[in-house]
């Protein structure tokens, strides 16, 4: 196994303890602020799950979202700044009425945010962007980059696989997405897109 695995694998296991320590510890606080605040037990140890499932699915929307060449929605990053604040704020809410009370039991909270959001960069670094016509038997998978062809013609390539190879929504993938399909800088991969839409590239 290469090095760079052993890092990623060594990273990813690190990540991943902290953030079950730092999760079974933001529970607990998150657990006695609700039922000092009249919550029945079941209800008490749902909600904390509520808060942190959120931060977990919004952080696996966005990792979708930047597969696909997209920086996500306002939807997934306001519901994820959001739980965070509260997992935060209920943390704090339960601390010792001192500072080092409060940043005390601010840490779990803070690292579990940090430790999964580290995970989630991890794999976005690591990933590659899909495409809608991934497919290996279809015309829709993307066509092989062509290097040593002159640009224009490289360029007017890269349009029509932008074209082919449309996101989910329907819409066309980001400047980002077709550099990187094409093993060239993101200028240039918006470049391409904007010649495209104005009709330059046929």
């Amino acid at each position: 196994m290469r090095p760079d695995r052993w890092i990623r694998l060594t990273t990813t296991a690190s990540v991943l303890l902290v953030a079950l320590i730092a999760a079974v510890v933001s529970f607990r606080h998150m657990h006695e602020l609700a039922l000092l605040h009249g919550e029945d037990p079941l209800a008490a140890a749902l909600i904390p799950l509520a808060v942190d499932g959120t931060i977990v699915a919004a952080s696996i929307s966005l990792l979708l979202a930047s597969r696909y060449g997209s920086r996500g929605g306002v939807l997934p990053w306001g519901l994820l700044i959001i739980a965070s604040l509260a997992s935060l704020g209920a943390n704090v809410a339960v601390a010792e009425p001192s500072l080092i009370g409060r940043v005390i039991a601010a840490w779990p909270s803070l690292a579990l945010i940090g430790a999964y959001e580290m995970l989630m960069s991890q794999i976005r670094r690591f990933a590659k962007p899909r495409n809608s016509g991934d497919d290996p038997g279809s015309e829709a998978a993307a066509i092989p980059p062509r290097r040593r062809a002159p640009d224009r013609a490289l360029q007017q390539h890269a349009w029509r696989w932008a074209q082919t190879n449309l996101l989910p929504d329907g819409e066309l993938s980001s400047g980002e997405a077709i550099a990187e399909a094409f093993e060239r800088s993101a200028r240039w991969g918006r470049l391409v897109k904007k010649s495209g839409l104005a009709g330059e590239l046929g």
